[in-house]
């Protein structure tokens, strides 16, 4: 499990995303860089990263399902995920 505070500041950073996307696109249509440099860095998609949606990892992230690799295996041999089976030859 992540630290509750990682988890936080991913949030943080989406909403910031969200709140700035608008702004960011017309100064880098008008090719204003600097005005683009002076906006916060957490408002750029760049420094956002992907984690699990239930344990917060960062590494392992499935983008498919948006969970980590082990929570996939886990859920995948419960039946938890519909069509995925466990492969058997």
């Amino acid at each position: 499990m992540a630290k509750e505070s990682m988890k936080a500041r991913e949030v943080k950073r989406a909403k910031m995303v969200a709140k700035y996307a608008e702004r960011r696109k017309a100064l880098k249509e008008a090719g204003d860089y600097e005005a683009l440099q002076k906006l916060p860095r957490n408002a750029s998609p760049v420094r956002m990263h992907n984690r699990c949606k239930l344990t917060g990892r960062p590494k392992g992230y499935m983008r498919q399902f948006g969970i980590s690799r082990i929570m996939f295996r886990e859920m995948a041999n419960k039946g938890l995920i519909p069509g995925v089976r466990k492969a058997s030859w």
